[in-house]
């Protein structure tokens, strides 16, 4: 039982891990349509979600405004630019959840290179 007991993931980390991951995704997907498009796209957490300012009215309604769980929530900078410009500034966004408030992940660029999620020391 203890292997099995080490083995289970807590649900807190599991859902924290899974937000990341789609928002890092979805911020690439993002960037790539203000690259296409030429518009400047912005990233913003609100107190609902988040959303997506400056792509056409179709490609928005496609991106999803909130989070898989309610209890998600970001820290610090909520807002990110997300191009036009192949080369970005760094950014990241800091995200945690209300049942693991000590696990804050980080989702972040260094301009070049994708969004991606590590842990917050």
């Amino acid at each position: 039982t203890a292997g099995v007991g080490l083995a289970l993931r807590d649900s807190g980390q599991a859902l924290i891990e899974r937000e990341a991951a789609r928002l890092a995704a979805l911020l690439e997907s993002a960037r790539a349509q203000s690259r296409a498009g030429g518009v400047p796209v912005r990233w913003r957490a609100d107190a609902g979600g988040f959303r997506f300012e400056g792509l056409p009215p179709s490609a928005q309604a496609a991106l999803p405004r909130q989070w898989l769980d309610a209890g998600t929530t970001v820290r610090g900078q909520a807002v990110l630019l997300l191009g036009p410009e192949p080369l970005i500034r760094p950014q990241q966004v800091l995200i945690t959840h209300q049942s693991s408030p000590d696990r804050t992940l980080r989702i972040a660029t260094d301009g070049v290179r994708p969004f991606s999620v590590d842990a917050v020391q």
